[in-house]
């Protein structure tokens, strides 16, 4: 009887998981995320380019947006302006020992693109996402997080606990 309950919550887990073309939907974060939201980034060090609208923070970087966090060895930050004409950041690119924080989840890869305006990350290199106790591995993590959606991509494992399930409904 364990056997097949736990049988059944695999394949309930997986059915809840659905196949894309090349790759496995995820949900990741909350759909409560705010573009809007003020961004902040802490560093080491910054050199900025403002010519070009650009700037490299290295050393221990976080990136805050709401609940969302964004850590890596270096983060070049691309600035422009916004629809009414003042100076926001645009484009975050984390690379090195990246991680990528929202609520209770976590993503982890080599190399992470953060767009501000549209609210989606693109995380590659070994990917390694953790929910809880279950985990998802891959070589490419796309997730907007306006939506709390996600797609992994490149030969995709996931390890599903289901006792990890019955803890969270007690």
């Amino acid at each position: 009887m364990l056997l097949k309950t736990s049988l059944f919550c695999v394949a309930l887990a997986l059915a809840a998981v659905p196949a894309a073309a090349q790759g496995t939907e995820v949900g990741f974060g909350n759909a409560d995320h705010d573009e809007s939201a003020p961004v902040e980034v802490v560093a080491d060090q910054l050199d900025v380019q403002r010519a070009e609208g650009k700037a490299k923070f290295t050393g221990n970087v976080v990136v805050s947006q709401g609940e969302m966090r964004l850590f890596g060895d270096v983060v070049d930050v691309e600035y422009g302006e916004n629809l009414a004409g003042e100076t926001e950041i645009q484009l975050v690119h984390a690379v090195g020992n990246v991680t990528l924080l929202n609520g209770a989840e976590a993503a982890e890869g080599e190399d992470a693109v953060y767009s501000v305006v549209t609210g989606e990350v693109v995380m590659t290199g070994d990917v390694l996402v953790t929910q809880g106790s279950n985990t998802m591995a891959g070589e490419k993590l796309t997730v907007n997080l306006d939506s709390g959606v996600g797609l992994m991509e490149g030969r995709v494992k996931v390890f599903f606990n289901p006792e990890s399930q019955s803890d969270q409904g007690q």
